[in-house]
């Protein structure tokens, strides 16, 4: 069954990996196959081929990363729910020749719809509404 603590730890659990950069195999199963729909900035990818296209892009370009949740609210609906998440998201990207990398350092706002599969919660889709840039912060 689809519980708010299920949701929290996927959202915990999500961030940790994605701070890490995880091997693919260990993303995946918090994500569906076929429904799967992610809206980033710069970008929407579909499924799992489209998000390993994104995740192997993206580890490649920011490091020393950094996730604070903020807010996890989820309204469930059943086996399904949709949540607003909120994350703190700092970064560093080095743009060659540039002598330095720069910081990124932003709120995310973020809208995901989650279902129960087997006991736990997994996200079928992710929207980035917004990002709230901190003063001071590099920007994308």
């Amino acid at each position: 069954m689809l519980t708010e603590e299920s949701i929290k730890e996927l959202a915990t659990e999500w961030y940790k990996k994605l701070d890490v950069h995880v091997p693919m195999v260990e993303v995946l199963p918090h994500l569906a196959d076929k429904e799967l729909e992610m809206v980033f900035p710069e970008a929407t990818v579909y499924g799992y081929a489209g998000f390993e296209g994104w995740f192997q892009r993206v580890i490649r370009i920011f490091f020393d990363e950094v996730h604070t949740v903020k807010v996890v609210e989820p309204v469930i609906t059943g086996n399904t729910a949709t949540v607003k998440v909120v994350v703190q998201w700092e970064a560093s990207v080095w743009n060659a020749p540039e002598a330095y990398s720069k910081r990124i350092k932003c709120d995310a706002f973020q809208t995901w719809e989650v279902k129960g599969l087997d006991g736990k919660a997994i996200i079928t889709k992710y929207i980035v509404d917004g990002l709230e840039y901190h003063e001071g912060s590099a920007t994308l």
